[in-house]
């Protein structure tokens, strides 16, 4: 991988896209191992909450992981 690190520093800027978003999933996917130790704030309970009155409304649609990763990809160069 092309990127150099530090104990203060990690040279993110050197990275590519793809790059980029392998160290972000490798390092979400090491969280989540963990997730009865993180605290969720409160502001993303009301999201969530939110999403689910936009969602029982009519006015929000469900998209599957796959699908959403797929077209998030597509809108980014």
């Amino acid at each position: 991988m092309g990127f150099h690190m530090t104990p203060n520093n990690i040279e993110i800027g050197r990275l590519s896209r793809e790059e980029k978003l392998r160290v972000m999933e490798a390092i979400w996917e090491d969280l989540s191992r963990e997730a009865e130790q993180v605290e969720s704030p409160d502001w993303h309970r009301e999201a969530l909450d939110e999403t689910e009155r936009r969602l029982q409304a009519g006015r929000e649609s469900v998209v599957d992981w796959p699908e959403a990763k797929k077209e998030l990809r597509k809108r980014s160069p």
